[in-house]
């Protein structure tokens, strides 16, 4: 494909829709289901006051439940499109289909998903976007591509101007016979991106996934870059978070200038019969005219709404409570994907 007429767009830019899979019973939420879904409601309710919300759920009873949970919150169900499919489970950043601008309409890579290099069971999770394609979600000028790579949502981050930012230690967990070359230059092939780059240090305890970037750092526009920071000497994260830091103050924007950085700040430990549980702040989900941020009960909530204000001086920021996520090793962004605008069917 040509990347003259084919783009990977920003979050920032326009959506027409934000994609979600609800829990039940048969998921990995099951034990604390009911915290889940208050987190679930209060998403779906900040989302459709500014735009379209589509509902994967797995049959007609939990579509119905969905529905009065959602009626009860005063959500405008105008706004809310349900689709029944298959999953797994709930981290659509992961399962769901990254979407390409193309000069015919929209390609929908199609990524093999191994549930984290073979962590859990996936099958279903990686014929998710067929099934979506198959039950009419997307318009007649999107086509689904599908790619012989393992490779999730929430592994990169593109600031929409050619620009992918990544984590090293991800990739290679899941292509350990590759060098860093090979992936590469298939990421720019398939993501239609002119360059990588690549951050060799950052981790968050309690995170399955390898070191997904957007537990990490995220762009906020193609000039700025936010990243989860830790101000504790003592904590078990403070070291390669600042070598983290350190990596992305030395990046460079594609005209040589460097990154406008914007540090979010810690939260106290959170654990889980002593687990400790990835309370990342960078996990935050962009929708048209705002961004929804992880919060944690933690004193540092206003400190990162604070933050995340700074970096996105024209989106109302909006906490939402994101506790009861962490405990299955992740938070809001991994829940969600973001669809550009007019990739959806209008007759959906």
């Amino acid at each position: 494909m040509n990347a003259a007429v084919s783009r990977f767009p920003a979050e920032w830019e326009l959506q027409s829709a934000v994609l979600i899979a609800w829990p039940h019973a048969d998921t990995d939420w099951a034990a604390r289901l009911q915290a889940v879904e208050a987190t679930y409601v209060e998403l779906a309710a900040a989302i459709t006051r500014l735009q379209p919300l589509v509902v994967c759920v797995r049959d007609l009873e939990l579509q119905q439940h969905v529905l009065q949970l959602l009626a009860a919150r005063g959500v405008g169900l105008a706004r809310v499109h349900c689709v029944l499919a298959e999953y797994d489970d709930t981290w659509l950043r992961d399962s769901g289909p990254i979407t390409l601008r193309t000069a015919e309409g929209f390609e929908l890579l199609d990524f093999r998903f191994t549930g984290w290099g073979g962590k859990f069971e996936a099958s279903s999770d990686d014929r998710l976007v067929q099934h979506l394609v198959d039950a009419g979600v997307f318009a007649p000028n999107a086509r689904r591509r599908r790619i012989d790579f393992a490779l999730e949502g929430g592994g990169i981050e593109t600031d929409g101007a050619g620009t992918l930012l990544s984590t090293w230690h991800c990739l290679s967990e899941r292509h350990p016979e590759r060098t860093r070359e090979d992936i590469t230059v298939l990421l720019c092939r398939e993501l239609q991106q002119q360059r990588v780059l690549w951050l060799d240090h950052g981790y968050l305890e309690g995170d399955d996934t390898d070191a997904h970037i957007d537990t990490l750092a995220r762009f906020a526009s193609p000039s700025r870059i936010v990243y989860q920071g830790c101000s504790d000497p003592a904590d078990s994260h403070f070291d390669e978070l600042a070598k983290m830091g350190e990596e992305i103050t030395a990046l460079r924007q594609r005209n040589g200038e460097p990154y406008e950085v914007f540090v979010l700040p810690w939260a106290q430990p959170i654990l889980d019969e002593g687990r400790r549980l990835a309370a990342s702040y960078a996990n935050f989900l962009i929708i048209n005219g705002a961004v929804l941020m992880p919060a944690y009960g933690d004193a540092a909530d206003a400190a990162a709404q604070a933050v995340l204000a700074r970096a996105f001086p024209e989106h109302q920021i909006i906490a939402l409570p994101c506790r009861p996520l962490i405990w299955q090793n992740g938070s809001l962004h991994c829940i969600t994907m973001q669809l550009p605008n007019g990739v959806l069917n209008a007759r959906a």
